[in-house]
């Protein structure tokens, strides 16, 4: 059983992880739509910059945002002359930081998705008189779903388990951003943490086993769809 610290980590990490895809659902659909449906000088730039954390080292992910986001950095500054607020040591900045680790698969994902739609039910669509956003909201969105839902969930794995640009640029604070994986890290260091480093590692593989099939299965039933309409 979880003690009532190890509670309390499990719902912080939840809490970054769902904040982290909820706030990048609508930015990664956008970049996939605009990947996968147009050609465009710079696509290419583009698409290395979207993907460009899962190559880069998370501590530099982590240290570029403390460069940006820490309270001499441009939008550092500018937050806090602004609105008052500062991402540093809280929560929001490591949702902010399993966010863009996040990113890079939500978009592979539902690039993918988007990539098999078959375009010539929208064109029957538009032949008929409907309009783009009708178009989009009936056809196009409802047959990408399946991939966006499994970018969700592949997003939300990663970023409850981003550990490297969170530590780095949020720190390691107890109730505030120690996350599953920093608190696994941070018993690692005592004395005798073996068996909280057992269950919230235990823990971790679950949700993380989890993710993933749940994930799969929606990929799965996104190609049954694809062989029934016989694409």
């Amino acid at each position: 059983m979880l003690s009532a610290e190890e509670w309390g980590i499990v719902a912080l990490s939840l809490k970054v992880g769902g904040v982290a895809v909820v706030a990048t659902l609508p930015i990664a659909f956008a970049i996939a739509w605009v990947l996968a449906r147009y050609r465009f000088p710079g696509r290419v730039l583009l698409d290395g910059l979207v993907h460009l954390p899962l190559v880069l080292p998370p501590v530099v992910t982590g240290w570029l945002l403390l460069i940006a986001l820490g309270p001499h950095g441009p939008a550092g500054r500018w937050l806090e002359s602004w609105f008052g607020a500062s991402l540093m040591f809280r929560w929001t900045g490591a949702a902010l930081a399993a966010a863009i680790m996040a990113l890079p698969l939500m978009v592979r994902a539902m690039r993918l998705s988007i990539e098999g739609i078959d375009r010539r039910l929208e064109g029957a669509a538009r032949t008929l008189g409907a309009g783009r956003w009708h178009t989009f909201s009936t056809i196009s969105l409802p047959l990408a779903l399946p991939g966006v839902l499994a970018a969700l969930v592949l997003g939300f794995a990663r970023s409850i388990g981003e550990f490297g640009a969170t530590i780095t640029f949020v720190s390691n604070i107890p109730g505030e951003t120690q996350t599953l994986p920093l608190a696994i890290y941070s018993a690692l260091q005592v004395p005798g943490g073996e068996a909280m480093v057992t269950r919230l590692a235990l823990l971790s593989v679950a949700l993380s086993l989890g993710a993933l099939i749940v994930s799969e299965c929606l990929v799965r039933r996104t190609h049954v769809e694809r062989r029934v309409r016989g694409d």
